[in-house]
């Protein structure tokens, strides 16, 4: 865990390790396992992830949801992807002291790209709304 960070995950949650130096940084980041081709992710949000508003930062939103199409991509096609254009839709604030969770699918993989949909939200609503194209690679 960041050495902020002292919110247990909730239930069902795994660390997830070895994201690199981004993740590290802005997590802890919490994996759902048996979600099948999909991804499912949560984050504790707090005040470091806030911008001058007082409210999780935009930029720490989509970089979670894209770190979470990510994963999709890898369960749905056995590649690794690496996000070609990401079109986000903020539709709603989170704030610290909440969980934000993350889902993410492939709708349609072709032999060099898939098309993802994914969303964030904090409670019973959704914040952000995406869309992806990632491009396949054997890494």
């Amino acid at each position: 865990m960041s050495e902020t960070s002292t919110q247990a995950p909730p239930d069902g949650y795994k660390l997830a390790a070895n994201r690199g130096a981004f993740a590290a940084h802005n997590g802890p980041f919490y994996y759902q396992e048996n979600v099948g081709e999909g991804a499912r992710q949560t984050f504790f949000a707090e005040e470091r992830h806030t911008n001058g508003y007082g409210i999780v930062h935009g930029g720490m939103l989509s970089a979670f949801l894209d770190g979470t199409m990510s994963q999709a991509v890898r369960r749905a096609t056995g590649k690794s992807g690496v996000t070609v254009q990401l079109s986000v839709s903020y539709l709603s604030a989170a704030r610290p002291g909440a969980w934000a969770f993350a889902e993410a699918n492939v709708v349609r993989a072709t032999k060099d790209l898939a098309f993802l949909e994914g969303r964030v939200w904090v409670g019973d609503r959704d914040v952000v709304r995406a869309t992806a194209v990632f491009k396949l690679t054997d890494h």
